[in-house]
């Protein structure tokens, strides 16, 4: 695409990138995604905030033929979504220095073999006058990389957030117009890569609150003209209480534990309380990550393969202990035909999660009465703790 002028002397540049379906090998995109970079032109300088992914460097060289000077080049992160055109664009502006923070130099370093020679490190909170128009530059570490910043365009009040606030969309619309769609992909994008640092989110957001930000430019989906939409579900999302909802990862092999988890499911609907529950035989990661952000309790139900959980079981635990939900709760279920480790196993697996244990309940075979007598008492256990919630 051309460039799309977002004000007078400001420019959004990139590459839509409809047809990409996986993201890091292991995050689906089922609506493709953007790489957003920007330029800003003062009465004396002008900077080109990020850039592309490294296939799409030739789509923001073609943009930038117009461009006769470019002073600074900002890197706010060194993941190569972000930074794969910034070798390019210093070898075309030879006389551009890269601003970033200390510890984005060295990983730019590394990944791309930059002399040192042509960074600039900014201090957090440094500001820079491109004359009529002031950058100021804020470190916002574990958004989502140790080396992150954003910057702030002062008189427009144009917030330059990079990750945060991002959505994985590819879209022609250059402003947030269908904000349903928009609010799965950014809570998508939310579960996925910023929820395991929910609490530093909520410190960043704190330290944004006393800006009039007027626009946020993302480095991934649409702008947001409207920001408090997105800021909003930000605070929902880090700071806020758990929904009276229960999550349940399963697998059956060879419909036992599906039994038991149909079983719960009626038992906790009975109870007022909501339920998610996903087949990891074919489940969307995204859908369950975006569904942990939510839930106050979450059941992991598994079959016994020779004595432990089901590989897949195993793979949702992971994924909730790499991603940190704040539910409050949480079990496991399942079935077994001769013997079973399977609560020590996936116990194991969940270490990062800070959560009450409810007690485990494992059949031979099919759900029994006793099996269900007990479900019935982890349906009441629930509901209990979610009214304390």
């Amino acid at each position: 695409m051309k460039p799309r002028q977002i004000k007078d002397g400001i420019f959004w540049l990139g590459s839509l990138d409809w047809d990409r379906r996986l993201f890091d090998a292991l995050i689906p995109l089922p609506d493709g995604t953007t790489y957003n970079a920007y330029l800003v032109q003062g009465e004396d300088k002008t900077v080109l905030l990020d850039t592309v992914d490294i296939p799409k460097v030739p789509e923001i060289l073609e943009q930038l033929r117009g461009v006769e000077k470019i002073d600074y080049v900002v890197s706010h992160h060194a993941e190569p979504d972000h930074s794969g055109g910034v070798p390019a664009v210093l070898e075309r502006y030879s006389e551009a220095m890269l601003l970033c923070t200390e510890k984005c130099k060295a990983m730019l370093m590394d990944r791309f073999e930059i002399p040192g020679e042509r960074f600039q490190v900014v201090a957090d909170g440094e500001t820079l006058n491109l004359g009529g128009r002031t950058l100021e530059f804020l470190h916002m570490p574990w958004v989502h990389w140790p080396e992150t910043m954003v910057t702030w365009l002062r008189e427009d009040r144009i917030l330059f957030s990079c990750d945060l606030f991002g959505s994985h969309i590819a879209s022609t619309d250059l402003f947030v117009r269908d904000e349903a769609r928009v609010f799965e992909a950014a809570k998508r994008y939310y579960a996925e890569i910023m929820m395991p640092f929910a609490k530093l989110i909520a410190k960043h957001l704190e330290r944004l609150a006393p800006y009039d930000i007027q626009l946020i430019a993302p480095s991934h989906g649409s702008l947001y003209d409207e920001p408090a939409f997105i800021l909003d579900a930000y605070r929902e999302w880090a700071s806020g209480k758990p929904h009276n909802l229960v999550v349940i990862p399963y697998v059956s092999m060879h419909g036992s534990t599906r039994m038991m988890v149909d079983f719960l499911t009626e038992e906790l609907a009975e109870r007022g309380v909501g339920v998610m529950r996903f087949d990891l035989s074919e489940v969307d990661i995204g859908k369950l990550a975006m569904a942990l952000v939510d839930a106050a309790t979450i059941v992991i139900a598994t079959p016994t393969v020779l004595t432990g959980p089901h590989p897949k079981a195993l793979y949702a635990a992971a994924l909730a202990n790499l991603i940190r939900p704040k539910a409050k709760y949480a079990s496991i279920i399942g079935s077994y035909g001769w013997g079973t480790k399977v609560v020590e196993q996936v116990a194991a697996a969940l270490p990062n999660l800070k959560v009450e244990i409810l007690p485990p309940i494992l059949g031979k075979g099919i759900p029994k009465k006793e099996e269900k007598a007990a479900l019935s008492k982890m349906a009441d256990q629930i509901a209990q703790r979610h009214r304390e919630l």
